[in-house]
């Protein structure tokens, strides 16, 4: 039966009709905001996946450019695969709903995101994170829902709910919360430098809104909500953990995983679960489930550990943070290089210069965003955690990683004006053992400065855990959490940022929310933390960006020139510009506007271009001296070619002050000379002279 239901949020009407399409999907919501349409669903398998300890999640968000009316580029006209955009979309989703579903839920759940219509005044990514919440809280899914989700912007000191999406691209904050009915359950920020207070207050005001999303939700599941089926359990018997703990006491858990070497752990958990493998031999059923249940042992161990012992498996202090290293310059020949190190986590991070023209194009359905100039790249081979498997190219973790760090420091970079350059900076994973993202942010940081790129101030990222226990108040956040603690525990809370203030924040939970004080000490936390990481090690390695660019890296000169003498740079065909750039072996780009950007290795080169150009712009006035190539002769006179594409006359009584009977009694073809502009004649060709310029 067709539904439709509506509420005013953020000054639009918001209207969900259930039951008008896709009817056969568990849940199934059409989302309408302003003008843009998002078919939202939500299904399930009936049976549980055979062989997985996860739940099998998938969040999908398609971008179809029939949305805004477009065809997509390239030579196949239809979506391929999923943009960057589309990718970290689905990862916002993803992250507030994964911890509502039941822990020991094994059956396959797909949520799919259609993006059908786009008004640039509703952002599609806000209607297809709540259509998903919706889409799932009316399904027969197990969910502990509902959950709302709201996005902040910030312009002039002002917070704008749901902004538009201009007000998003060129506002000062992008934020994005997802609560539940108490709790904060996600947080994403990108930030041009926002204080601590400020982000916080952002922060209650985004969880406000979602309560009465959430209310309205309520309304919806109550009238047309389905019962949650039930479903087949794939949680360890406790029979199998009273029957592991007789044969390993937690004393000797607790032995095996109290290092801070991440090897020397797992071979200690190696050498129990080998242990466990041969007491249980002859039961094949919980031989099936032993490394799920000696997964939960350690993760119960090392939750005890930090909650009621206040150890730490590598025996640090909770607000301690691992051994910290930084250097520059440690690869040869390329733009910019550093390497950051904490603990058993390293990343090196290289940075290449290239002109504006190779920035990269964007296809997608903002059309205020066709391409940027920055960009960062995360890579995570499988050597750095020890493991073999093929490189299959980057995944959603990779982009997602990439994406993170290139918000951190978007807010730092110059603008195009005062560094006319495309940047790319790559992070390659050299070792991995907590928050590599994090070290990303640093890395690339101190990169960016080594190649010269003039960044406002210095960025570094750190993040806090958290363990809980049975109450609100039972809890101990962790400063700079390692694998074993991220894995083992309940949140991972990153936050970079510059001495003033913060730049990105990304926020992943396990649990049903965080309280306020929770949110608040992690923000303070994390904001020691990267001072102290700025002041003890990055500084030591680079405090301030170097004044010029790498002698490998182009030498970029920008000018202006008159918007109507572009024609007369480029020349027919192509032809003036073409021989400027083979003489001088440089990059030349103009802008409609008139504006040249000369790039190249050499300086000399490049101001030989420049030259050339202004050349072919000036208009030519009587008494100007040039150096030119002769290039053809005639009776009257010689062609003098002072530029490339750019010819003028020396006619014969201007050649000598001497009589002149013959031109190739003075000159020949090839020759270089110096003229003495005379002007133009009647017929409007330069006139040189070549006795008057000596």
């Amino acid at each position: 039966m067709f539904k439709s239901f509506s509420m005013e949020l953020a000054g639009r009407t918001l209207t969900i009709d259930v039951g008008r399409v896709a009817k056969q999907a568990n849940g199934a919501a059409l989302m309408h905001y302003g003008d843009t349409t998002v078919l939202s669903t939500a299904t399930a398998s009936d049976k549980p996946r055979e062989g997985i300890d996860f739940f099998p999640l998938s969040v999908e968000f398609e971008e179809k450019m029939y949305a805004v009316g477009k065809v997509p580029g390239g030579f196949n006209k239809r979506e391929g695969k999923a943009s960057e955009n589309s990718v970290l979309t689905a990862r916002v989703i993803d992250r507030p709903m994964r911890p509502l579903f039941p822990k020991d839920y094994r059956n396959d759940v797909t949520l799919n995101n259609l993006i059908l219509s786009v008004d640039t005044e509703c952002r599609p990514e806000i209607v297809a994170m709540l259509g998903s919440a919706i889409a799932t809280a009316i399904s027969d899914i197990p969910f502990a829902g509902p959950c709302a989700m709201t996005q902040v912007g910030l312009v002039d000191g002002e917070f704008v709910v749901n902004p538009s999406q201009k007000v998003w691209d060129e506002g000062d904050l992008q934020l994005t919360v997802a609560s539940t009915r108490e709790k904060v359950i996600m947080i994403e920020a990108g930030a041009n430098i926002v204080p601590e207070d400020k982000m916080l207050e952002a922060i209650y005001m985004a969880h406000d809104v979602n309560q009465t999303i959430i209310q309205f939700i309520d309304k919806i599941v109550a009238e047309v909500g389905k019962e949650k089926h039930e479903y087949e359990s794939c949680a360890i018997p406790e029979e199998l953990f009273d029957k592991i703990k007789e044969i390993v006491p937690p004393t000797e858990m607790e032995e095996a995983v109290f290092t801070d070497d991440k090897q020397v752990r797992e071979e200690n958990v190696a050498a129990i679960k080998e242990k466990l493998e041969e007491a249980f031999a002859e039961n094949e059923e919980w031989l099936a489930l032993l490394g799920e249940a000696v997964y939960q042992y350690q993760k119960k161990t090392v939750r005890k550990m930090i909650l009621k012992d206040h150890k730490r498996p590598d025996g640090r202090k909770i607000d301690e943070i691992r051994p910290l290293a930084a250097e520059v310059d440690l690869i040869p020949r390329v733009h910019g290089s550093a390497m950051f190190t904490r603990g058993q986590t390293q990343i090196c991070d290289i940075v290449t210069l290239a002109p504006l023209s190779e920035a990269q194009r964007i296809d997608g359905l903002d059309e205020n965003i066709t391409s940027k100039r920055y960009m960062h790249h995360y890579n995570f081979p499988s050597y750095s955690v020890g493991e073999t498997k093929p490189s299959r190219g980057p995944g959603r973790r990779e982009i997602g990683h990439g994406a993170l760090a290139e918000k951190a420091l978007m807010p730092v970079l110059p603008s195009e004006e005062e560094f006319p350059y495309t940047i790319r900076a790559v992070s390659e994973t050299f070792e991995s053992n907590g928050s590599t993202s994090m070290a990303s942010t640093c890395a690339s940081c101190m990169s960016l400065m080594a190649a010269g790129v003039p960044l406002k101030a210095m960025v570094a990222g750190i993040s806090c855990g958290l363990v809980t226990g049975e109450t609100d108040d039972d809890y101990i956040v962790l400063t700079d959490i390692q694998g074993l603690e991220d894995f083992f525990g309940d949140m991972d809370f990153k936050v970079t940022g510059t001495t003033e203030g913060i730049t990105a924040i990304q926020m992943d939970i396990k649990i049903h929310g965080l309280t306020k004080p929770i949110v608040e000490e992690a923000i303070r936390r994390t904001r020691e933390a990267r001072l102290f990481i700025m002041d003890t090690c990055m500084k030591k390695a680079i405090e301030t960006p170097r004044q010029t660019v790498s002698e490998y890296a182009p030498k970029i000169e920008m000018i202006q020139i008159d918007p109507d003498k572009i024609g007369d740079v480029v020349g027919k065909s192509g032809k003036t510009i073409n021989a400027i750039i083979e003489e001088t072996g440089v990059k030349i780009d103009i802008t409609d506007e008139g504006q040249v950007s000369v790039c190249g290795v050499d300086k000399a080169m490049i101001d030989k271009a420049i030259g050339y150009i202004n050349t072919i712009v000036t208009d030519f006035e009587a008494g100007e001296i040039y150096e030119g190539v002769v290039v053809s002769i005639k009776e009257f006179g010689a062609f003098v070619e002072f530029a490339p594409g750019k010819e003028g006359m020396v006619h014969i009584s201007k050649i000598a002050k001497e009589r002149v009977e013959h031109v190739e009694d003075f000159v020949t073809l090839g020759d270089k000379v110096k003229v003495k502009c005379l002007g133009k004649d009647k017929m409007g060709r330069i006139s040189f002279s070549m006795k008057d310029a000596k």
